[in-house]
Parts: structure tokens; C-alpha cells; sequence
């Protein structure tokens, strides 16, 4: 097996590769021109390592299934654009905005819920002057607390344009938490040096990471390493997944992803249910079905591994956790509390 050593970033490249056949090729060439197509040398040796056809080559690898769309899915599923009140801000809640530097990942998910707005083909780099007018914005409004840097990946910027944009918030006295939501220390673990981790601690702020991962698979030794590197740096790290049908519906393959996060020394945050993006819907379960896999992982794996199951309102109206309630009311002061094992007791005791 032949070691893979640059970015694949177009169907053709994955066949040269030999990722795909030629057949394969043929018939995914109209995804890779409708959506972004990038696999870096990291994840293509999963992806030969489980011969094509598992869980992170489905993470990667274009489907046709991607082509149809059905009327629930909307270009911009979570209504970020409904909430821009300048180019690169997303300002949905009182206290933090998002600010989207930059629309370019190092690899691009199939599921991606801003998939008509990243690539190469997507929404680009915040210019000089759209950069300064996003952080006049954030100067501005002394109720923002936290900046989160999205977009694309903001960790394919280079360290002087990250020390640039922290150097930026080191001035705005109000914002004191800095959060990093990435995919770079999976896909790309020798991004995560020293003048990388220089940069991410330039502002002085409390700097955060968030990582996204979705199998226990991503979070090899190389990943693992490039955790330490930043977690050693004071830098706090918490989780992102994404609940995907063939990938990690399986309450032994999310409990084994959130273990390897603890003992990674990051806190498992969100488990997100799958947004309406067009032409994902082969990703999606049921709420029903999340909700039971959830269920499973209480009791069974432990408190530190457990991640707040949520759903991104669409239309712009924020994040609801809709892991269900294991406490019901049943009139005079009394509950009703469900155990792990599904069954029912009655609170205060008889």
C-alpha cells in the first residue's frame, strides 16, 4: 500500500490515489464538482487502513446519495446569514458571536452543514477591511464575552494571520474567552507546532479548542500527540460530534469515542444532531433513535464521558439539547425518575 503524501482535492485525485476504482470515479465526478472535495494524507490512510469502505471513508469520501435533496433541507440550515449583522459575524446569542476568518477546511466533511458556503468555490477569506470591520463590530458591543473562531477551519490560517487576529482581541478588554472550533489535530496533526500554539495564546485570553471528531478511529497516536501539545500549552479542549447514520449510531462506538476524549484530556461537549444540509439526508437518524443511543451511554460509560445531545433549531434559533427528560412530574410533588436501565421510580421515595 503506497503511502499517500500530499491533499487530495478533487474526485480524479482521490482515483489516482486509489481511493476510488475508475468506475467510482466516473460516477462521483458531478459530487466532487457540486461540493468541495478534500482528503488529507492523514485520513486517506484510515481510509486505505479499512480498505474503503467504513466509517471515515464515509466522513470523506463523496456519495452520490449527496446529489438528492429533499424539501426539509436548506442552504443554510442553522440561519447564520439571519444573524450577520457584518461580513464574517454571526451574532445569535447575547454573549459570543462567531467570527468566520476564513471559508477553507483541510478536509471537507460530506455532512457539512455550511457545504454551500465553504471550498474553494465558497465564501473565501475575510479581506483586510471586512476582518477590521468585523472586529469594530465586536469592540462595539461590550455584552460579548466570547469570540468563536469557525468558518472553515480556522486553524488553516497561518500562525502570523492567528497571532494577527489575537493580537486584535488582546485589545477588546470585554471579550475574555477565545474558542478555536477545528478538525486541524485530526486531519492534520504536524500543524499543531510550537508557532502554532504561540499564536493561539497571543491574545493573553483563555483560549479554548474544539475539537470535531465522530470515531474513535480519528483520535490516533499522531491526534492524541497533537491534543497534548495544545492541552500542555494551558490550552482547555472540549468535543464536537456529529451523530451520523453509519459512521457512529452505535452506543459502543460513541462510548469508545468519548472515552478516548477523556483520556485525552478533552471534555466531551456537544453531540450534534445532524442539521438539514442539502443532501445529507443518508446521515440522518431519527431524534428517537439519538435519544435511545444517549439513553445507553448514561449509567453505562462514565459522567466525564457524556456529551449534551443537541439540536441546531433551523432557521437561526439556536441550539436545544434534546436528549429527553428522565424525570416526569406526576402531580402532589411527585416524579417519577427513570434509571439507566429504563426503569421507573417514584421521587420523593413511598
Amino acid at each position: 500500500m503506497t503511502a499517500i503524501t500530499r491533499s487530495l482535492k478533487s474526485v480524479k485525485a482521490l482515483n489516482e490515489a486509489g481511493l476510488i476504482d475508475d468506475q467510482a470515479s466516473d460516477r462521483l465526478t458531478p459530487v466532487g464538482e457540486r461540493y468541495a472535495v478534500a482528503v488529507t494524507p492523514d485520513i486517506a490512510a484510515l481510509i486505505q487502513k479499512e480498505g474503503g469502505d467504513g466509517p471515515i471513508t464515509r466522513q470523506f469520501v463523496p456519495d452520490l446519495a449527496e446529489l438528492t435533496s429533499n424539501n426539509t433541507e436548506r442552504e443554510d440550515p442553522i440561519g447564520d446569514e439571519a444573524h450577520s449583522p457584518v461580513p464574517g459575524i454571526v451574532h445569535r446569542y447575547p454573549d459570543r458571536v462567531l467570527l468566520k476568518a476564513v471559508h477553507i477546511c483541510p478536509v471537507y466533511c460530506r455532512f457539512c452543514f455550511r457545504r454551500e458556503m465553504v471550498g474553494p468555490e465558497g465564501n473565501g477569506t475575510l479581506t483586510r477591511d471586512e476582518l477590521d470591520g468585523a472586529f469594530a463590530y465586536i469592540g462595539n458591543n461590550p455584552g460579548i464575552w466570547e469570540v468563536i473562531l469557525t468558518g472553515g477551519d480556522p486553524l488553516v490560517l497561518s500562525p502570523r494571520r492567528l497571532s494577527e487576529i489575537m493580537q486584535a482581541l488582546k485589545s477588546i478588554d470585554h471579550v475574555k474567552i477565545v474558542r478555536f472550533h477545528t478538525r486541524v489535530p485530526v486531519v492534520e496533526p504536524q500543524r499543531i507546532d510550537d508557532s502554532l500554539i504561540e499564536a493561539l495564546r497571543a491574545s493573553g485570553k483563555t483560549t479554548y479548542v474544539a475539537l470535531h471528531a465522530n470515531h474513535p478511529d480519528e483520535l490516533t497516536k499522531d491526534a492524541r500527540n497533537a491534543c497534548s501539545r495544545l492541552v500542555d500549552a494551558g490550552i482547555v479542549m472540549i468535543s464536537q460530534t456529529v451523530l451520523l447514520k453509519g459512521v457512529n449510531d452505535d452506543a459502543v462506538i460513541l462510548g469508545r469515542l468519548m472515552k478516548g476524549f477523556v483520556e485525552t484530556r478533552i471534555k466531551p461537549y456537544y453531540l450534534h444532531h445532524p442539521d438539514l444540509a442539502p443532501g445529507t439526508s443518508h446521515f440522518r437518524l431519527s431524534i428517537e433513535e439519538g435519544q435511545t443511543i444517549v439513553a445507553q451511554l448514561r449509567g453505562n460509560i462514565s459522567g466525564l464521558c457524556q456529551p449534551t445531545y443537541i439540536l441546531d433549531i433551523p432557521g437561526g434559533y439556536g441550539k436545544a439539547p434534546i436528549g429527553g427528560s428522565m424525570i416526569h412530574s406526576s402531580g402532589d410533588g411527585c416524579y417519577s425518575v427513570s434509571d439507566f436501565n429504563g426503569n421507573s421510580h417514584q421521587y420523593p421515595p413511598a
